[in-house]
Formats: C-alpha cells, sequence, structure tokens
C-alpha cells in the first residue's frame, strides 16, 4: 500500500473522525459504575471486582464499545479463561464457534446495550476480537481495548502474560470476583494479587463495584452462600 493510503491514518486525521456527541446506549450507568468508568478512562489498566450482580462485564462493556465508537481504539480484544474439563482445541467448529459459550455474556452485555444488529458486524469485521487466554502470549494490542473478563480464573502466571499485553494507546479492562473462582486451588488465581498491586503502579488502578443490578433475590442468595462456606471454613 503507498503512502498516499496511508497518510489518513496519520493521529491528525483519527482526532477529526472522532464522534464528539454522546453515544446512545439502550442502558445507563448507575452512579456507583460511572465513577467507575472514570477510574477506567484515567488509567491504562484497571482491575474491576464485584460480586455476581454488580455489573462489572457491562461497565467494560460500555467503556470499550464508547472508545470504539468515538474512534479512540481501533479494536476491542475479548479474552475469558475457559475452565473446563475439555481443551477448546478438541471442540468442534473454528475459533469463534469454539469459544462462543465462554464469550456470550459479554455478547449479551453488548447487545443490551447498543442492539444486536448492531454489533454483530464489528464482530464479523475483526473489529470485535476474541482471543483465547492460551493465544495471548507474543502478541501486543496497539489501539484496543481489551476486556478480561472472568479473570479470577486466571492464574498467575497467566495474569503476569496477558497484563503484559498491553501496547500504546490502549486500555485494559480486568473483571474479576475472587468469590467465584473455579480453579482446583484458591491460591492459583492472579486476580486478588493484581488487585491489591494495582495501587504500587502508574497509570493503574483497582475498584470495586457493590451495588446489584440484577433481582434483590441474587443479593440474598449470595448472602447465604457465603454464610454457609464461611461456617465450613471454621
Amino acid at each position: 500500500m503507498s503512502k498516499a493510503a496511508n497518510k489518513h491514518d496519520a493521529p491528525i486525521f483519527r482526532e477529526k473522525r472522532k464522534v464528539k456527541n454522546p453515544i446512545k446506549f439502550k442502558i445507563s450507568l448507575n452512579e456507583e459504575q460511572k465513577k467507575a468508568k472514570e477510574v477506567i478512562l484515567e488509567n491504562t489498566v484497571t482491575v474491576l471486582a464485584g460480586k455476581a450482580g454488580s455489573g462489572k462485564t457491562l461497565v467494560a462493556c460500555q467503556v470499550a464499545l464508547d472508545g470504539l465508537f468515538r474512534r479512540h481504539y481501533e479494536k476491542i480484544i475479548i479474552t475469558r479463561p475457559t475452565v473446563s474439563k475439555e481443551e477448546i482445541g478438541f471442540l468442534p467448529g473454528d475459533l469463534h464457534q469454539k469459544m462462543d459459550p465462554w464469550v456470550q455474556p459479554i455478547y449479551q452485555n453488548m447487545y443490551m446495550l447498543y442492539g444486536k444488529d448492531k454489533i454483530d458486524p464489528f464482530i464479523e469485521s475483526g473489529q470485535i476480537e476474541i482471543v483465547p487466554v492460551a493465544s495471548m502470549r507474543g502478541r501486543t494490542f496497539v489501539d484496543s481495548c481489551i476486556i478480561v473478563d472472568e479473570a479470577q480464573n486466571v492464574t498467575h502466571n497467566q495474569m503476569e502474560m496477558i497484563a503484559t499485553r498491553v501496547g500504546i494507546r490502549s486500555k485494559m479492562i480486568i473483571c474479576g470476583d475472587d468469590g467465584q473462582v473455579d480453579l482446583k486451588s484458591k491460591r492459583e488465581t492472579g486476580f486478588k494479587f493484581l488487585y491489591t498491586a494495582a495501587n504500587k503502579v502508574k497509570n493503574m488502578a483497582s475498584v470495586t463495584l457493590y451495588n446489584n443490578h440484577r433481582d434483590p433475590i441474587v443479593d440474598d442468595l449470595i448472602e447465604i452462600y457465603e454464610e454457609k462456606f464461611s461456617k465450613a471454613k471454621k
């Protein structure tokens, strides 16, 4: 490709193409989620914690889509650990079909925010890309917003590898709940360590969501299970 064909990819032209008006999403963030979004926008890497129903993935998707539509990023990268007895290589279909059961929660959040008919073209064009954890090594994501979902099921070694993939003009949002670790040993999770270590690294932050945006019964269910297992540990 000639230099003339590339000249409009220069930063000055990207700035001119950026959308100025607010993006109209179908779901609005609550006040707690808006504050979390502010933290994410102020940092390169944010570790976002919260119990089931707190809207971690929703916030991450809203930030990523907002940035993609405003042309702050060229791509959204989605990765999620596949905690399963079957390796995805042995599952039928191509990469998208193999990963589909694991990334559906992210897609569903994007559909709720902006509509399936508007999101699917970005998936088909590769502007929203699925990258399995095992395929992250060796890659550098530039001009991208990276969502790491269910990060409590990422091991220490995997977490170090994933977190160091972030390239220039990119942002990474690492979502997890250390109360839902599905690894053989809860000590294997790299999420809790990274959350506590975030305040030691420049341009990195950690934030927790507390409010439940699902049915109120979710809070009651979480409480009775926490009570049961906390007694079992004593």
